[in-house]
């Protein structure tokens, strides 16, 4: 699988009503078009999560895949998409210190509960034509 070696790529549930709103609002903003994204349920998301050992079957993670480095999921790959927002946003960088453990414990009961609080989608959502071009897969 080729990735984009210049970009973060968001990996996100696609049905979820929650992870879809953040990824709308991920895009709005990043003004410097660091990310691209694709769903877990996607070719791409799929493959990502075979190729590193990963449960194809578990939508509840946001990863994060940043080129050259690594991957971050649950509350840290939060982390690194907030760093990339402007404004009063990386004031909550400041949880980034914690242990993943007691951040991802919040990170998990919001997942845990993502289609009872928020709802889902009978099919992964659809970009407009304007965005396609930052979603692979």
């Amino acid at each position: 699988m080729s990735l984009p070696e210049d970009k973060k790529i968001v990996f996100f549930d696609g049905v979820c009503n929650l992870c879809n709103g953040v990824v709308q609002y991920i895009i709005k903003q990043d003004k410097k078009d660091v990310f691209r994204y694709a769903s877990l349920q996607s070719d791409v998301g799929q493959q990502f999560l075979k190729e590193r050992g990963l449960n194809a079957e578990d939508f509840d993670s946001f990863i994060v895949f940043i080129p050259g480095r690594s991957y971050e999921h649950k509350s840290k790959a939060a982390f690194e998409v907030i760093k990339e927002f402007g404004g009063l946003w990386p004031l909550l960088r400041v949880f980034s210190v914690l242990p993943a453990k007691i951040t991802d414990f919040f990170y998990d009961i919001v997942a845990k509960n993502r289609y009872k609080w928020f709802g889902k989608q009978e099919s992964c959502w659809i970009p407009t034509p304007e965005l396609k071009a930052k979603f692979l897969g």
